[in-house]
């Protein structure tokens, strides 16, 4: 027979814990400590310049500064000068409207003070990608890639390290809106569509725009694991998709080419 004082003395204490379990953060993974982890990366440049997509550079390290809050990590925004970067494009014939509707951002770091230990460098896209000069920003790709340890491009800023050689004999993808562009840049890398994001050795590559945002938790798994990318995903409430996912390859006509 159920004893009704035990019953409301247990709803009573249901009621008082269930406010600080709503409240709660999802509880962090329980994995290796830090000390067992030192070999994750620390030093992450990101390349900013006009035009850029801001997604692309959110979408990467909005996942990667929830796990800065567990592991010592550091961002440096680079750029050519120390100016403020808009996303403006500088052709006035992309912005016909005459839009004042373009955020900036404040480089950190030029390319000539950049930090000898940065280990990932992140490269967005956008219109800039199509400057006539870019030589600034591909001539330092071109330098420091060998002494990085991921190098991760976003939508069109494969084309940047395209540019700059270093996705020479490489697997990569980039936004198929703006596929025959792009690839033109790199004639000697085999590109590949469908494909939400291509990894070739530390080089890592998503298509268009909120790719971005699937590659960077496909990596923080690679790097930290799944406890880990189950965490940023739970914070930001985000299921990513799965690496063969890519119904714009057909939307933008793309001929299928190259293998995950």
């Amino acid at each position: 027979m159920i004893s009704f004082k035990k019953l409301g003395t247990s709803l009573a204490l249901l009621a008082l814990a269930a406010p600080s379990a709503i409240m709660a953060y999802p509880q962090k993974p329980s994995i290796k400590s830090r000390q067992t982890n030192e070999t994750t990366p620390k030093s992450f440049g990101v390349i900013v310049f006009q035009g850029m997509i801001m997604q692309d550079f959110v979408g990467v390290v909005d996942p990667l500064q929830i796990i800065s809050h567990d592991f010592p990590m550091n961002l440096y925004i680079l750029s050519s000068t120390l100016d403020a970067v808009t996303t403006e494009p500088a052709n006035p014939a992309m912005n016909p409207k005459n839009s004042s509707f373009f955020p900036t951002i404040n480089p950190t770091h030029t390319f000539a003070t950049a930090p000898d230990d940065i280990e990932v460098l992140i490269i967005p896209g956008g219109p800039g990608v199509r400057a006539p000069n870019v030589s600034p920003i591909t001539d330092f790709i071109r330098d420091r890639y060998p002494k990085l340890r991921y190098l991760l491009t976003v939508c069109t800023g494969a084309g940047l390290a395209a540019k700059a050689g270093v996705l020479d004999g490489r697997k990569a993808t980039t936004n198929k809106s703006a596929w025959a562009t792009i690839t033109s840049y790199g004639p000697n890398t085999t590109w590949v569509s469908p494909a939400r994001w291509v990894v070739d050795g530390n080089i890592w590559s998503a298509s268009g725009v909120t790719a971005g945002i699937d590659l960077a938790f496909a990596w923080i798994k690679f790097i930290w694991g799944e406890e880990w990318v189950q965490h940023a995903m739970d914070l930001e409430e985000y299921v990513p998709h799965p690496q063969d996912f890519d119904p714009f390859s057909a939307r933008f006509n793309i001929t299928p080419t190259g293998s995950l």
